[in-house]
């Protein structure tokens, strides 16, 4: 059994170690990423800035993901900075993610993805997705939950108390950590445990091997992401 130290990025495996850093502070640091759908990216405070470039009454046309450069293990833990700007809207680290049947998700034989939610879980992509800033509707907003989804379907599999305060009372970024380890997921918010959720490997499909990283935001939502941070063995 791996132990694990608890330290400014939560609870990681003590043998892992940084196999990615990109502090995601200027044009840049996007070498070889992708966005998916219409958006901005900038850099005001050498942080990386994503807002849509559509109006949100446009629905899910409206919607972006970026996809970060390189491809990851199976097992690896992810910890980046978040700090959203306006609100109402939505964010979702996807993780894992690959295409079907084995294929590359950037494989031009799979169907081109323009930011709507129904291509990434009923598409032709394997993921998982973490929605950890939920604040698009109405009852988002009275119940905030952090929720982890497996695709292909629209599995929840996990959910936890979102310890977020709405946005006018944010000062700074917050530390988020997704770890993928063997069979378990976990999710923590400056080093709070939110969910933790071990897969069986049958009841919502096949476990998922290694893959891409991606955010993705829902319109109006803008939002800054830096100091993001991949760990494996």
């Amino acid at each position: 059994m791996v132990t694990a130290s608890k330290g400014a990025d939560g609870w990681i495996p003590e043998n892992w170690q940084p196999i990615y850093h990109n502090p995601l502070a200027s044009p840049e640091d996007m070498a070889g990423s992708r966005l998916e759908g219409e958006g901005a990216l900038t850099f005001p405070a050498r942080r990386l800035r994503m807002e849509s470039t559509l109006d949100s009454a446009e629905g899910q046309k409206a919607n972006i993901v970026l996809w970060l450069p390189g491809s990851f293990p199976a097992d690896m833990a992810v910890s980046w900075k978040f700090r959203p700007l306006r609100e109402p809207g939505l964010a979702i680290l996807f993780f894992s993610a690959g295409g079907k049947d084995g294929r590359d998700l950037f494989d031009p034989a799979l169907p081109r993805r323009t930011g709507e939610y129904e291509q990434y879980h009923h598409g032709a992509i394997d993921a998982f997705h973490v929605s950890y800033f939920r604040r698009m509707w109405a009852e988002e907003r009275a119940f905030h939950t952090c929720n982890l989804r497996k695709s292909y379907g629209f599995h929840l599999v996990a959910q936890g108390a979102d310890p977020l305060p709405d946005i006018s009372d944010m000062a700074e970024p917050y530390r988020m950590l997704v770890v993928k380890h063997g069979r378990t997921v976990s999710f923590a918010i400056n080093g709070l445990p939110v969910f933790t959720w071990t897969d069986d490997g049958t009841s919502y499909g096949p476990l998922l091997s290694g893959g891409r990283i991606g955010f993705r935001q829902m319109a109006p939502l803008i939002a800054e992401y830096s100091d993001l941070t991949v760990y494996g063995e």
